[in-house]
């Protein structure tokens, strides 16, 4: 795993072998984060991060400049490893909470410029993701929802729909 862009651009963190993540590849993360950079303010978002994993996408975030980083992780190995890949890089833009993403949804109050949600492929509540954001209101008006997802998801018919990408086996819908 390495961070792309930014402050700590280059820096490299090998996750442990028993963690329970698909990180996102290096060039899906890089196609992402060009669309971002072009189109919105970074260092001025607040994001959420849904199912932080190896929480690279919140670090890329952090790394370039964004000061309101809220990063969501269930499983321990996975919490643990970001923690410490936080405190080594000492961020203070990013506050991590161990709880599971759909708890969190149903009892957030926030409000966020941006959602990243990269739940486990095979997770059973993927496809309701953008109902369930949209539904309890998560987003800023012209907020932004993320979706990676693998390519058997075909997500252009839903009503907030924006643009789809794909990056080999990564595909990321964006909702507005």
């Amino acid at each position: 795993m390495r961070i792309i862009s930014g402050e700590y651009k280059g820096r490299h963190f090998s996750p442990p072998k028993n963690l329970k993540a698909r990180p996102t590849t290096d060039i899906a993360k890089e196609g992402l984060f060009d669309i971002l950079s072009h189109r919105l303010d970074l260092e001025s978002l607040s994001v959420l991060d849904m199912f932080g994993g190896t929480g690279s996408i919140s670090l890329e975030f952090a790394s370039r400049g964004c000061q309101q980083i809220t990063l969501l992780e269930i499983n321990n190995i996975n919490y643990s490893f970001i923690r410490k890949t936080i405190d080594e890089l000492k961020v203070q833009s990013i506050h991590t909470f161990k709880t599971d993403s759909f708890k969190f949804i149903h009892s957030c109050k926030a409000h966020f410029d941006l959602i990243f949600a990269d739940p486990p492929y095979d997770h059973k509540e993927l496809p309701s993701i953008p109902d369930l954001i949209f539904e309890k209101g998560l987003l800023n008006e012209e907020g932004l929802l993320i979706l990676e997802h693998p390519k058997t998801f075909d997500f252009s018919s839903h009503p907030r729909f924006l643009e789809h990408r794909n990056y080999g086996h990564v595909n990321f819908t964006f909702f507005q």
